[in-house]
């Protein structure tokens, strides 16, 4: 598993929060051992997938929240190489919990609410289908935003950008961003067309970033019961192989915004949709 040891890095005035190890420190184009042959945990797609249909890198929108910087590396977990042109998507829930296409199912999607501006309280009704945090079945759309979503491509060096902002959090999951990896396909006018989905995964925040965005506005706003990392269901409890990102940002003024990043470790000769097919164990040699 590609951990290393995370320290705290103090910067001018001890203000510098950062998430170090040795992915940080390899050199520019390398990768540590460990990431060439461990594959970054395949998981629930969610019922809130929607297909790629916003090519861009910004997908803010009009929505309030922390700044996020969302910095992406896709690698063949095999041989370590890059992988160029494939198609990432991203899409994540808003700071007050709503998911855009599904307004009408209120915060998570857990069950009616109001129309008009994003709920903020704790959801009512049944919980989507699989369970708290939605792991069940596709939910089609309700309406025609796509805020907090969207698709680019990966550099000839696998990486891709994305900005957006931090996550806020529902009933059931801890704070986290839904992540999508296509390969074999054909890039055209209209967008990504073809091949298959090599990874499906989430990204997820320490407990510490998570702590520090609820004192910022809008985020405090949301008086949803919010799911720790331990407590959540669906992360793996593996660290970076199971999408925990490494964060940089000024502790004392986090509403300044927030860098991630991390490498992902894929198979892109296999298929993976969502949790339903796991990684080979040919794929992995290491289970740690």
């Amino acid at each position: 598993m590609a951990s290393g040891v995370a320290v705290t890095a103090i910067g001018v005035g001890g203000a510098l929060s950062v998430n170090a190890s040795a992915e940080e420190t390899a050199p520019e184009g390398s990768a540590p051992a460990e990431t060439c042959y461990t594959l970054t945990s395949e998981l629930v797609e969610g019922p809130y997938y929607i297909d790629a249909d916003k090519i861009r890198r910004d997908v803010t929108e009009d929505q309030e929240g922390i700044p996020l910087t969302l910095e992406l590396k896709v690698i063949d977990a095999d041989t370590c190489k890059p992988l160029r042109n494939a198609a990432v998507d991203i899409w994540h829930c808003s700071a007050t919990g709503v998911y855009s296409g599904y307004e009408s199912s209120g915060n998570g999607g857990g069950g009616p609410a109001p129309t008009g501006p994003p709920p903020s309280g704790t959801p009512t009704g049944e919980p989507p289908t699989g369970g708290p945090g939605g792991g069940g079945g596709h939910q089609e759309p309700t309406d025609d935003d796509r805020y907090l979503r969207g698709t680019w491509r990966t550099d000839r060096h696998g990486r891709v950008t994305f900005k957006t902002i931090f996550p806020g959090w529902y009933q059931g999951r801890a704070v986290h961003i839904h992540t999508k990896v296509h390969v074999d396909g054909t890039w055209t006018d209209a967008g990504y067309e073809g091949g298959h989905t090599c990874h499906t995964g989430q990204f997820f925040f320490d407990e510490k970033s998570v702590l520090a965005s609820a004192e910022v506005a809008p985020y405090s706003t949301n008086t949803s019961t919010r799911t720790t990392l331990t407590e959540d269901t669906i992360y793996p409890q593996n660290g970076h192989t199971g999408g925990l990102l490494y964060l940089r940002y000024d502790k004392r003024h986090i509403a300044k915004g927030v860098h991630a990043h991390l490498t992902m470790g894929v198979a892109p000769d296999e298929t993976h949709d969502s949790s339903d097919t796991q990684p080979s164990a040919s794929a992995s040699p290491s289970a740690s």
